[in-house]
């Protein structure tokens, strides 16, 4: 029977290395997300006040939407991976293991203080990055004078389309929001 134990501590051993590395791979690139959004705002707004066509800046809203969406899904990705290892790897090991738990750092670091605020101004970033920026673009755009029917139509789903993202942004950072732990 022990070595049984053994065997099957030595897989879930496997199993949390292999969700941690997945972990990290997903941290490496949600955290590039950031600054691929940057990169990528500061070319469109450059090229815009080059041409002189403020309608360029259209392009900024389904660029943040999509970046910000590939952001948050990595996001609860990451907070999936750590609940997994918190609610169900952790435990079966430390029943294997006979003592009270298992990767203990998964819980404690949670509980630090300043948490509450850290998780705060993440979501103001994460507002910032990809809602607030691509909405200034298009009240840029509103204000530039030139809209036409067309572009306005365009515009205003991408107002939406920003705004669901923004939703989603919030509703993932509140404590019952379903993710960002």
């Amino acid at each position: 029977m022990a070595e049984q134990d053994v065997s099957a501590g030595q897989l879930l051993l496997a199993e949390y290395q292999s969700v941690k590395d997945e972990q990290k791979a997903r941290i490496g690139f949600r955290d590039n997300l950031l600054y691929v959004t940057l990169a990528v705002v500061a070319a469109v707004i450059a090229a815009a006040a080059q041409a002189e066509q403020a309608s360029m800046l259209l392009a900024l809203p389904p660029v943040c939407v999509v970046l910000g969406w590939t952001y948050l899904v990595n996001d609860e990705k990451i907070s999936a991976v750590g609940r997994y290892v918190r609610q169900e790897l952790g435990p079966r090991l430390a029943e294997l293991a006979g003592t009270e738990a298992a990767f203990r750092w998964e819980t404690y670091h949670r509980g630090g203080p300043g948490r509450t605020s850290r998780k705060v101004v993440q979501c103001v970033v994460d507002l910032l990055a990809f809602c607030v920026v691509p909405t200034a673009a298009l009240v840029v755009y509103w204000g530039g004078g030139q809209v036409s029917a067309g572009l306005l139509v365009l515009s205003l789903a991408e107002a939406g389309a920003v705004a669901g993202l923004g939703v989603f942004v919030v509703r993932y950072a509140l404590p019952f929001g379903g993710g960002g732990e």
